[in-house]
C-alpha cells in the first residue's frame, strides 16, 4: 500500500485572483478540504485549502501561498496527496484506488491475467485497467461485483469473472 494517496489535482486557474480549478477524487468532492494540508507527491510543497464554490467539472478553491492567476496557472496538472493515515478506513467492499493498483489479477480458474495498471471512471462505474503477459493492449474491466467477485488486498490478488471474450 502506498504511504501517500492522491486526493485531487489542479486543472488550472479560475479567475484572476489566484483561485484554482480543482478536481477532487474523494467520494464527496467537498470532503477534500477536510484532509488539508495537501501536499505534492515529493512532499516539497504543502497547501492549506479552502473551497470557494462548486463549478462545472470540479471546484473553485484557494490554496495557501497562491495569490495570482499566474501562480495558479503554474500549478496546472499538479496532483495533491495526503498521508494514508489521515484517510478513514474504507467500508466493506470499498477500496482506495491506490490499494488496487499493482494487484495481481487472476480468473476464477486461477490463471494469471495480469496486474491492475490503473482505476478509471468515465461516468457509469469504475473500470480496472489490466495489463499482462500475452495482452497486446490493456483491458478495461468493469469493477462490479459480477465481474470482480473477490478483492483480497492482504494477499495482493483480485479474482475476476470477465465477460466472455474480453481476455
Amino acid at each position: 500500500m502506498s504511504e501517500l494517496v492522491c486526493v485531487g489535482a489542479i486543472a488550472g486557474s479560475y479567475g484572476v485572483r489566484g483561485e484554482v480549478r480543482l478536481k477532487s477524487f474523494t467520494a464527496q468532492a467537498e470532503a477534500i478540504a477536510a484532509y488539508a494540508p495537501l501536499q505534492t507527491e515529493d512532499g516539497n510543497r504543502q497547501f492549506d485549502l479552502s473551497i470557494t464554490r462548486a463549478i462545472k467539472n470540479g471546484l473553485a478553491a484557494r490554496l495557501s501561498g497562491i495569490a495570482t492567476k499566474e501562480e495558479a496557472d503554474a500549478l496546472k496538472g499538479l496532483r495533491l496527496f495526503v498521508p494514508r493515515d489521515r484517510l478513514p478506513d474504507p467500508d466493506e467492499d470499498e477500496y482506495y484506488h491506490a490499494d488496487l493498483i499493482g494487484l495481481e489479477v487472476r480468473d476464477t480458474g486461477g490463471t494469471v491475467l495480469g496486474q491492475v495498471k490503473s482505476v478509471q471512471n468515465h461516468g457509469a462505474t469504475d473500470l480496472l485497467e489490466i495489463h499482462g503477459p500475452g495482452l497486446k493492449t490493456t483491458v478495461l474491466l468493469p469493477f462490479t461485483h459480477a465481474a470482480v467477485p473477490t478483492v483480497d488486498i492482504a494477499t495482493g490478488r483480485i479474482i475476476v469473472d470477465p465477460p466472455e471474450g474480453l481476455f
